[in-house]
């Protein structure tokens, strides 16, 4: 008789949960260090990515997994340190875009060298070169899949694709 649990299926998403844990509890120790939450470390990096250091709230909700409210809560907070700040869209009076600030570069420029590190350490630097590229696109095709909005107002959409995306990408989604 065939265990069910033996599934090659659920061993993937097993140690998908299991590596992705273990890393988180490593990366937030060393985030914390440097006075950022895990949370407010994936922000400022997804602005510091983007072009002009900005995206609107709405695609930084999409790319983060955030619900548009909490995506306000973060940037409340972040721009209270003086990490972000808030500027108007000039052609959508409804929309707004978080922008990282100079102190905010500062605090990643300061984070970032432990946090590649870490990465090396505990992650990239378990896989050679074809494995990590294999891993890379493996994961790239997951996320287009389940979180099809990872990449809302990035700079490799067209603007068109952003319009579609966002309103795929919107609450409710």
């Amino acid at each position: 008789m065939t265990n069910v649990f033996d599934d090659p299926r659920i061993t993937a998403v097993g140690l998908l949960f299991e590596a992705h844990a273990g890393l988180s509890a490593r990366f937030t120790a060393q985030l914390e260090e440097h006075g950022l939450s895990s949370v407010e470390f994936e922000v400022i990096t997804r602005l510091a990515r983007s072009p002009g250091n900005q995206l609107r709230m709405t695609d930084l909700a999409a790319q983060t997994s955030l619900s548009t409210s909490g995506v306000t809560r973060v940037v409340d907070r972040m721009e209270r340190d003086g990490l972000l700040t808030r500027r108007a869209c000039p052609n959508d009076r409804r929309s707004s875009y978080a922008v990282v600030t100079a102190a905010g570069m500062q605090r990643l420029n300061e984070t970032l060298p432990g946090h590649l590190q870490m990465i090396e350490q505990w992650f990239t630097g378990q896989l050679d070169p074809k494995a990590l590229a294999a891993l890379l696109d493996g994961l790239r095709r997951v996320r287009d899949a389940a979180h099809p909005c990872a990449t809302a107002g990035s700079d490799d959409v067209s603007p068109e694709q952003q319009t579609a995306g966002t309103q795929r990408c919107a609450p409710g989604r």
